[in-house]
């Protein structure tokens, strides 16, 4: 087989290739043998029809048309490891023809290929990154999480109003878009931001028994407008959040250490056990992230971006199948309905193909090369017993050039973190001091 490339011209790639005579003989063979154990022919036993009485009854061009099928379904794999191509969707046939005996066999192949975009700089990235070492803060919050299991919650009594912190009753009323708040005894917790940030904020003051028709514009991405919301709350109970003095006692008595410093202690082990483990891989996101914001591109190709988003929503519908739930189950367990999930599904796949597209181009720029020795390595690590039988199998179905691809990206990410300037910042602490000032 011959195969040749056309230069690579608004990211489509034209392949012009040659198939040999006998091997076209030996498709159009085989798909005569399949016609003759497929079909029956009066007067011949099963798989013993001649030819001509094969054409006679099926038509000489239905089966040089399967034997063409054939051919062009065997070699595209082959195509696409010659060029070491990974196409964003199934290669287009140009101008098919019909396979003749004793002849060469020459077709196009059109295939669409990933955008190619620049970076703004190659410089290394500058990302702000948690120390390793668990700070007082990250402590605090630790501490108020587990002291938040014996938080109770009473009942308000006199005239105030609500506070934030607050546990709330509310019955809620759609007056215009926004019937995924409405709810007859909604409990709402005043100020954790899982309302809209208006409504959170008009509840504040209202007292028990009080209705309030609150408006609000929802946040829309960047170019986007939506229309005004509005609905009518009334406060049916208001309960204050009541969060025990943590003393040695407490400590003992709850928790099982010997006093405050103890708890403390084994708290600060605890969290930066955790952070060895996923520090890297924060390092590596933001990194990542951050290279993707050079990426000179306005839109992502609708092509990559649509075979990104199959990708993406294949390995969730996995995922949730391993665990055993269904998408429908996850939904409702997540409070959200199939539109706004393929909403996200879609942003998320905006951001992957941009973050792709960026370390395409620093492996380009830092001319990464992937040797026989790095994808027999990428198989071993996978945890493949047979390398070379794992490997005949992928070149077969044309998915090495992505095994090389995955490789070179992931070399792209090791130059990228080893490289990255960090600055460490205490987060939980910048949280605190933005939610006080707040």
């Amino acid at each position: 087989m011959n195969i040749t490339a056309s230069d690579v011209q608004d990211s489509k790639l034209t392949a012009t290739v040659t198939i040999p005579a006998a091997d076209v003989d030996a498709a159009i063979k085989k798909a005569y043998k399949e016609a003759a154990s497929k079909y029956r022919f009066q007067g011949f036993r099963k798989g013993r029809a001649p030819r001509p009485v094969i054409d006679a009854a099926l038509g000489k061009e239905f089966v040089l048309g399967q034997a063409t099928n054939e051919l062009l379904d065997k070699n595209e794999p082959l195509v696409l490891n010659e060029l070491d191509i990974v196409p964003v969707k199934n290669g287009d046939v140009k101008d098919v023809q019909i396979v003749k005996d004793g002849e060469d066999y020459t077709f196009q192949m059109e295939y669409k290929l990933r955008p190619t975009a620049e970076l703004s700089s190659y410089d290394p990235v500058a990302i702000e990154m948690p120390p390793a070492e668990a700070t007082e803060a990250e402590i605090n919050a630790q501490v108020d999480m587990l002291m938040g299991y014996h938080t109770t919650f009473d009942e308000v009594e006199d005239d105030r109003g609500v506070e934030n912190g607050d546990i709330v009753n509310a019955e809620i009323e759609n007056v215009k878009n926004a019937e995924a708040l409405a709810n007859k005894g909604r409990m709402i917790s005043v100020g954790s931001g899982n309302l809209p940030k208006p409504v959170d904020e008009a509840l504040v003051g209202m007292k028990k028994g009080e209705t309030k028709e609150i408006s609000w514009t929802p946040e829309t991405p960047e170019g986007e407008e939506a229309p005004e919301a509005a609905v009518k709350v009334t406060v049916t109970s208001i309960r204050t959040r009541n969060v025990p003095e943590l003393t040695d006692e407490f400590a003992k008595e709850s928790f099982g250490f010997d006093d405050v410093a103890a708890m403390r202690d084994a708290i600060k082990i605890e969290v930066e056990a955790d952070k060895k483990g996923k520090l890297p891989q924060l390092k590596e996101n933001r990194a990542v992230a951050e290279l993707a914001k050079r990426l000179e591109l306005e839109e992502v190709d609708e092509d990559y971006a649509q075979s990104v988003f199959q990708e993406l929503g294949q390995n969730f519908l996995s995922n949730l199948a391993a665990q055993g739930m269904t998408l429908d189950g996850w939904l409702q367990a997540s409070g959200i309905n199939s539109n706004q999930f393929i909403e996200d599904l879609h942003r998320q796949a905006d951001d992957v193909a941009r973050e792709s597209l960026a370390l395409d181009a620093l492996a380009r720029h830092l001319d990464i090369q992937v040797s026989d020795e790095d994808v027999d390595k990428e198989f071993a690590d996978a945890g493949v017993k047979d390398v070379e039988a794992s490997k005949k199998q992928f070149a077969a179905e044309g998915r090495i050039p992505a095994v090389r691809d995955s490789i070179k990206r992931g070399k792209a990410v090791e130059w990228l973190v080893d490289n990255a300037q960090v600055t460490e910042v205490d987060e939980y602490a910048k949280r605190a001091e933005e939610a006080q000032a707040e």
